[in-house]
């Protein structure tokens, strides 16, 4: 262990506490700051959230992008968008940030859990296919749940760590299906599968700028879509559904204060400016680990095939549940933070009763995974 926190500080340069992610702001932020204060627009309106959303969308090659105050927002209008409502299930995965369910319980609705891959952290297209042929049958274009009596309107994997699940596959098995996919592509801005970037395979993607994300604002997030009639709505919802008038106070359905604020955009517009830097970064820093790691019994999580992955967080796999809690403290007291990977949703109280498949390399995985340092070398 003492070896493995003396090659993290060498590799980070620095005998001072190493967080396990924070950001990197080097190039324009402060200017762009000051451009909004100058200005006084620091609210929901100005130029950089309009130039923000271009070149999020260009960038992801989505036609186009609707910014939000944070991942979670986006991910509950988006499920809205696609008819989620009270008493719906969607299907995701209990390997997942809590925000992946809490957006479903805004609706109303009920997660369903399947199990993910081991290679890649996320979804298993097996295990979604096998559930979706023992409990479902598809009526008049819908997809009904015979266990429950529910209808399921929408399935949500997550690209976990930024890398990407098999989500073409996924996406072939819930169109069979009649469901909606909704990527929640929070972790995985900067990842590819088949050369196709994240968030764009389904009908909906999110994004997520939280503080400790490749590119931050403090928070902030994006639905991104090519349906244009979606795009409108999204952000009419994320504007408190206000009719468009010089000064009128119209609103025409409940609607949501989920805008991303100009001050935070402006943040945005610079640090998109460093991403291909940050990228590199990260793909170096897992290079390394990569190659200290295979001389260990520890094994370095490497991005899946047919993927190029953003290795937003890097992790690594333990032998067992007893090595990885000797991991997590002797790293954590010896001033190296780590984490373990997130407590399974279906284990938490509100969603402990949810319907779930067979969830073995769910569980594999949690009692294993620890993700490490993982900042952006400067």
């Amino acid at each position: 262990m003492h070896q493995i926190i003396e090659f993290i500080r060498q590799t980070f340069n620095t005998q001072d506490f190493i967080p396990l992610h924070e950001p990197r702001f080097i190039g324009n932020e402060k200017k762009y700051l000051n451009d909004c204060i100058d200005t006084t627009y620091v609210s929901s309106v100005g130029k950089y959230v309009d130039e923000f959303e271009s070149q999020i969308a260009h960038y992801i090659g989505s036609k186009y992008a609707v910014a939000t105050v944070n991942g979670t927002s986006a991910l509950h209008i988006a499920l809205k968008l696609a008819n989620v409502s009270q008493g719906d299930e969607v299907i995701t995965q209990p390997l997942t940030f809590i925000a992946t369910c809490n957006a479903i319980s805004y609706c109303q609705a009920s997660p369903v859990f399947v199990d993910v891959d081991i290679d890649t952290l996320g979804m298993s297209p097996h295990a979604l296919e096998q559930f979706l042929e023992k409990h479902c049958q598809r009526i008049n274009n819908q997809c009904h749940n015979r266990t429950t009596g529910k209808i399921i309107k929408a399935c949500v994997p997550m690209h976990t760590f930024g890398h990407p699940c098999r989500i073409e596959e996924i996406k072939t098995i819930c169109d069979d299906w009649y469901i909606t996919v909704i990527e929640d592509a929070a972790e995985s801005l900067g990842s590819y599968y088949k050369g196709r970037h994240t968030g764009t395979f389904g009908k909906l993607g999110t994004l997520s700028f939280n503080g400790n994300k490749i590119i931050t604002s403090g928070g902030g997030g994006a639905i991104v879509t090519d349906d244009e009639a979606l795009a409108k709505k999204a952000k009419h919802l994320t504007t408190t559904a206000k009719i468009p008038h010089p000064y009128e106070y119209v609103h025409d359905e409940t609607g949501y204060n989920y805008r991303l604020p100009n001050i935070n955009a402006a943040l945005l517009v610079a640090q998109l400016e460093n991403l291909e830097n940050f990228l590199r970064s990260k793909r170096e820093l897992a290079r390394i680990y990569s190659s200290y790691f295979a001389n260990t019994e520890i094994q370095f999580i490497k991005e899946p095939q047919s993927s190029s992955s953003n290795y937003w967080l890097q992790a690594v796999m333990l032998k067992d549940e007893k090595q990885r809690n000797e991991f997590l403290e002797y790293t954590n007291k010896n001033g190296v933070m780590t984490r373990p990977i997130w407590r399974l949703m279906n284990k938490l109280e509100m969603y402990k009763n949810c319907q779930c498949s067979d969830l073995k390399n769910s569980k594999y995985l949690e009692e294993r995974v620890v993700n490490i340092p993982s900042s952006v070398r400067i």
